[in-house]
């Protein structure tokens, strides 16, 4: 069987809120596939986040070590957060690099954004480029327990190559930034 050059979207027909939360909400879709038959679709509504690749004048990234809850394990990452709807990614991502870290930058730029997990969440992560750091000083949220550790990029690199760093924004943001040097 030959595939189609056109991809016809599916149509919603009906849906239903399975769950409201505080960061998601899930709801049950019956969509009209584009031969007629339906199908059911599990949709999780994610209002985005960002992720700040923060790279010092040694090369350094500058990440984050804390306990993820859901994988059961702690987890290296860039700087990163939740967007409130309709926050500017650009003023959230400034927002949570200083939070987290400490630290603002006197360049911040657009590097990006990636779906994570597309098949069943609407999450975008928009993601930003970092120079120029100068520290100010860390406020975490009151729920948030983290460690900044410095990591040189070729270090950072390797990292995502053999497993030690699994997080999806911080190995696209790594991997990208790498393959442009």
């Amino acid at each position: 069987m030959e595939h189609p050059s056109v991809i016809v979207p599916e149509k919603a027909v009906s849906g239903r809120d399975i769950f409201r939360g505080k960061i998601i909400n899930v709801r049950e879709d019956t969509v009209e596939l584009p031969n007629g038959a339906s199908a059911i679709r599990e949709v999780v509504e994610h209002s985005g986040g960002v992720g700040v690749l923060a790279l010092d004048d040694a090369d350094n990234v500058l990440m984050v070590r804390q306990f993820r809850y859901a994988i059961g394990r702690e987890s290296l990452e860039i700087p990163a957060g939740k967007r409130e709807k309709g926050e500017d990614p650009r003023v959230c991502g400034i927002r949570e690099l200083e939070e987290e870290t400490g630290y603002v930058a006197s360049e911040f730029t657009d590097f990006g954004s990636l779906d994570p997990t597309p098949a069943y969440c609407t999450e975008v992560i928009h993601l930003f480029l970092a120079k120029g750091l100068t520290y100010r000083s860390q406020r975490l949220d009151e729920d948030e327990f983290l460690a900044v550790e410095r990591v040189p990029l070729a270090e950072a690199v390797e990292m995502c190559r053999d497993g030690r760093i699994t997080d999806a924004k911080t190995l696209v943001a790594i991997l990208k930034y790498h393959s442009m040097q």
